[in-house]
């Protein structure tokens, strides 16, 4: 691509963890292939982080760059995550604006993750603007922007043994609300843990001095927190989601025809499935439940007698043990397609904000084990906003330890989709996936913002090259 100033040039700064990359890449995609010619998207990485995503077929006006990683990788986030939160607000700024100020052509707007507290500081120095892309729901960035509300109604530190049965219904543009159902990072506080809440709090208390503020998330999933945050903020607020790969669907299919390019196993087994008769299971790529509790939920599945297939980390032989001929074991899988495959009647996942797009957008009902973080609200979202799904654990005792049998009885009823409940919940799920899709279509308020974003940044690279 030819690098001219007639090339309004963009900077995606995703934070270094999974979900975020994922996040922002799938939004340069989206991006990128609307102004081909005009815009140019320089996606930085850390680079462990290259590594990883190196062999995605991307857009020909989208390259990558790298910054130092900001712990050695053999330590890992898991290791020392509040550690690992300190060394991205500390260490990335100065590397990144030493990049920044190498880069052909001249930078027009830096699309910086919200966790990345700097970048707006930084851009605003260097009279840059800054668009700010939250990868988590529209829902839990206000829960996070209006934390003052719950201090000052005596509702934090949040302990579920004590007030997480107490509502909170005076938060703009969220439906009442268990405390229970709030992130985990408003929970009991240690030093480590305040740290990680401020930092977080400061990515939401950010946006007000960026240019932009971008969703991941969809205008029809979370219209009335949408419709909230505009009134708030004098910025414009743009939602492009579902930010998911939805592009690369079609993609695959036209490889899966490839006679050079057979389908994996895990789709030649699915293929050979009933309709709607497989729960995929997958609970995460960072943090998972206790050992004891997942010997539990491998011995439910299996005595439940139902279809799955298991995306299964680590060692696989608990997975695969007793697994016969109506269970398939993965360690890695094209999520997307396979939750929009016709076998799949149910998806367990731990409601990371991508899978639960990812759910919506296939119409799948959804077995709901949040973890941390903001998994807890993405659950309540499904099971009580949108009841799509059930939820495994009482929230209220998340130490408790739900039983192999209680397990096999929930995924039976789960997976009983001609019950009038599984129908009622089959129908809810297609009615968001109409939703999400729409967001998409030609016109639908996703394809909308994405136009008007590019008009914007486009506008301001006019009156700076002139």
């Amino acid at each position: 691509m030819e690098e001219s100033t007639s090339v309004c040039h963009v900077v995606a700064l995703p934070y270094p963890g999974r979900g975020h990359v994922n996040a922002a890449m799938n939004v340069c995609k989206q991006l990128a292939s609307r102004k081909q010619q005009e815009i140019l998207i320089t996606f930085v990485v850390t680079e462990e982080w290259r590594g990883l995503i190196g062999s995605e077929p991307i857009p020909e006006n989208l390259r990558f760059a790298t910054l130092p990683n900001v712990i050695p990788s053999e330590h890992g986030r898991a290791g020392d995550f509040a550690g690992f939160v300190e060394a991205v607000a500390t260490k990335l700024e100065a590397p990144f604006e030493q990049l920044l100020d190498g880069l052909e052509p001249p930078v027009t707007t830096i699309m910086a993750d919200s966790f990345v507290v700097w970048a707006v500081g930084l851009g605003n120095r260097k009279n840059i603007e800054v668009a700010l892309l939250w990868a988590m729901s529209a829902s839990v960035f206000s829960m996070h922007y209006h934390f003052e509300l719950l201090l000052a109604k005596g509702h934090f530190p949040i302990h579920l043994s004590e007030n997480g049965h107490e509502i909170v219904d005076y938060i703009p543009g969220i439906s009442s609300t268990r405390l229970a159902d709030f992130p985990t990072g408003f929970g009991p506080q240690g030093p480590r843990d305040q740290q990680v809440l401020n930092r977080a709090l400061a990515a939401a208390y950010g946006a007000s001095k960026a240019q932009y503020l971008l969703f991941t998330s969809a205008y029809e999933l979370e219209s009335q927190t949408i419709d909230a945050l505009k009134a708030i903020f004098t910025i414009p607020v743009y939602t492009f989601g579902p930010s998911i790969p939805y592009f690369q669907l079609e993609n695959n299919s036209a490889s899966a025809s490839d006679h050079e390019a057979p389908k994996p196993k895990y789709f030649q087994w699915l293929d050979s499935q009933p309709k709607q008769s497989v729960l995929y299971i997958s609970m995460g790529s960072f943090l998972s439940v206790s050992n004891a509790q997942l010997d539990e939920i491998v011995a439910g599945v299996q005595n439940s007698g139902v279809r799955y297939l298991w995306v299964a980390r680590g060692d696989a032989s608990r997975f695969r043990d007793g697994c016969g001929n109506i269970g398939f074991v993965v360690p890695w899988c094209d999520q997307l397609r396979v939750l929009c495959h016709p076998s799949i009647g149910g998806f367990w996942t731990h409601c990371g904000w991508n899978s639960t797009m990812e759910a919506s957008f296939a119409g799948v009902p959804v077995l709901a084990t949040p973890i941390v973080a903001d998994q807890f609200p993405n659950k309540k979202k499904i099971v009580e906003d949108w009841k799509i799904g059930y939820s495994v654990k009482n929230d209220l005792e998340p130490e408790k330890l739900v039983t192999r049998d209680e397990i096999a009885e929930l995924v039976k009823r789960f997976m009983d989709l001609e019950s009038n409940e599984g129908k009622a919940m089959k129908k809810r799920a297609k009615e968001l996936q109409e939703a999400c899709r729409s967001a998409i279509a030609k016109g639908g308020s996703s394809d909308k913002n994405l136009d008007a974003f590019i008009e914007n940044i486009s506008q301001r690279h006019r009156l700076l090259s002139r």
